[in-house]
């Protein structure tokens, strides 16, 4: 059954990517602009990839028969 969460848990793992990217991103804009302080949204990112790795996470799991 894990099997048929493989196409899911792919396109989570990427959305989670590009969630990092883009908190880099920020991370880079801020240092550029001579910023001393995380970035609000970067921190809301950081939360937003975490959640999504936990979803993967929890599509990998093997089935325990529910």
């Amino acid at each position: 059954m894990a099997g048929e969460f493989d196409d899911i848990r792919g396109r989570l793992e990427v959305i989670a990517e590009e969630l990092a990217d883009l908190a880099i991103e920020r991370l880079r804009e801020c240092v550029d602009a001579g910023g001393t302080e995380l970035p609000v949204d970067e921190r809301r990112l950081t939360r937003a990839r975490r959640a999504v790795e936990k979803a993967a996470a929890i599509l990998r799991e093997p089935d325990d028969g529910d």
